[in-house]
């Protein structure tokens, strides 16, 4: 019993310490400025007070977790084993959010601007950013704001979950260039031991539905999905006014995605900024996606780890995306969930777009399935055969793009390592693959690296 009053006293000045060392900040920060300057110098104070905040919260985190470790029920439900088919959501958070969040979803939908349409029948099209306890979001959304073409037809919706003050502020800084909204349950989410660690996956895909759900709910057709660590090229509007409609006319497709994941620099043709592909890889980063879609998937969103699990085939159902040969977005978020995976290999390297490419008045119907079909597949495949090291030494003889084989997982991944590319599958599907093929750029030369002309199909075995 003393043991716990112990803690309990801890936990306590701990928690008095945060809000006192907050206070000093502020004061000494703002003592004299008047109001309109407060805006820029919460956007000055708040990394130094993030940090001290930290440090209290690391602590005060770590005892209540053996708190509720020690005195919590051992009988209480946990969640399952982390797998594709364990992540499948139950009713039961659906049936959690309908009760806990129904009032402050109808609080937070009347915030968000309710016109779907423009005058001349142009659609509304929200951009929908993820955030959580990160104040450089501020990075993302002065990026966002400054490359906006129109505050009417492009409103800035930012989703924050974890209730993080300062990264509040940071965004509520912008003032109307956007609207905040709430992610209201703070529950804890229980998981087994052995997946603690994962537990951020977990709040993210909780986040990510009632965020979805609070936004179509309005009406609109699209919405694009950013996250908070994401920098965008001056067309990355313009990207999306130029595709849309193609996932309206082409029900083959389910996203358009501003992300190549194989988008170094030394692997892309930066003279074709306008070249767009057809990817059977959902690559997300920076995508956008139909209300129709979104009511497919909300009905069994998971649990957790969100993006595999649209990958997965039974989600997927053979439908792609459309990506750009260079990359609309780029990530600056190394630290994260994910503990910056694939951050210094490949993902710090991508290069963003620096060219405004006028993609709405491009004819986008090559990207159509029978158009695409019709003409890649068949060019690639009579492409003349070459070996990595007639690419890499440059002996090949003839001008104009090539082909490379890969008959096995094995010789798939040696390859793309020797190239500089990602290597890894999810749900069998090589990154930025269609129909097996992964395109990119070498040496100046387009390569098509693709599996033999009778390929079968994926195999889930290969990831």
């Amino acid at each position: 019993m003393r043991s716990r009053k112990v803690q309990v006293m801890v936990i306590s000045f701990l928690i008095m310490w945060t809000f006192i060392t907050y206070y000093i900040l502020l004061r000494n920060s703002n003592g004299q400025l008047d109001a309109m300057h407060q805006s820029q110098q919460v956007k000055q104070i708040l990394p130094k007070a993030l940090t001290e905040r930290s440090k209290s919260l690391r602590l005060s985190q770590t005892l209540i977790e053996f708190l509720r470790l020690k005195y919590t029920d051992p009988q209480v439900t946990t969640t399952p084993k982390i797998t594709i088919v364990a992540a499948e959501i139950s009713n039961e958070l659906l049936e959690q959010e309908s009760k806990a969040t129904h009032a402050a979803s109808v609080a937070t939908s009347a915030q968000i601007p309710t016109r779907t349409y423009l005058a001349n029948g142009e659609p509304v099209i929200p951009i929908l950013v993820f955030a959580c306890n990160r104040i450089s979001v501020v990075k993302c959304l002065e990026n966002l704001v400054q490359y906006r073409p129109s505050i009417e037809q492009f409103p800035i919706i930012v989703s924050q979950d974890c209730g993080d003050e300062l990264t509040k502020q940071a965004i509520q800084s912008f003032g109307n260039q956007l609207t905040l909204i709430e992610q209201p349950d703070q529950s804890d989410i229980t998981v087994l031991p052995k997946e603690k660690k994962f537990k951020g996956y977990y709040k993210i895909a909780r986040h990510y539905g009632w965020a979805l759900n609070t936004t179509f709910h309005v009406g609109f057709d699209y919405v694009v999905i950013v996250e908070d660590d994401l920098n965008v090229a001056p067309d990355f509007f313009e990207y999306f006014l130029g595709t849309h409609k193609l996932l309206k006319q082409d029900k083959s497709l389910w996203c358009v995605s501003a992300w190549n994941d194989n988008g170094k620099a030394n692997v892309i043709d930066t003279a074709q900024p306008e070249l767009l592909y057809r990817t059977d890889f959902f690559p997300g980063l920076g995508w956008m996606l139909t209300k129709e879609l979104w009511s497919e998937l909300s009905v069994k969103w998971p649990k957790s780890f969100w993006d595999d699990w649209i990958r997965h085939p039974e989600q997927r159902k053979d439908r792609v995306c459309i990506r750009p040969e260079i990359s609309r977005t780029r990530t600056f978020g190394k630290i994260g969930v994910s503990n910056g995976l694939f951050f210094d290999k490949y993902l710090k390297h991508i290069k963003l777009s620096e060219d405004f490419v006028q993609f709405s008045k491009i004819n986008m119907s090559y990207l159509l399935k029978d158009n695409y079909d019709n003409t890649f597949l068949k060019q690639v495949y009579v492409l003349p055969l070459v070996t990595f090291d007639e690419l890499r030494l440059n002996l090949i003889a003839m001008e104009g793009p090539v082909r490379m084989q890969y008959n096995n997982r094995d010789q798939y991944k040696r390859i793309t390592r020797m190239l500089g590319l990602m290597d890894d599958f999810k749900s069998g599907v090589p990154r930025t693959a269609y129909h097996g093929i992964v395109s990119f750029y070498y040496n100046k030369r387009r390569v098509h690296l693709a599996p033999s002309a009778n390929w079968k199909g994926y195999d889930l075995s290969w990831s």
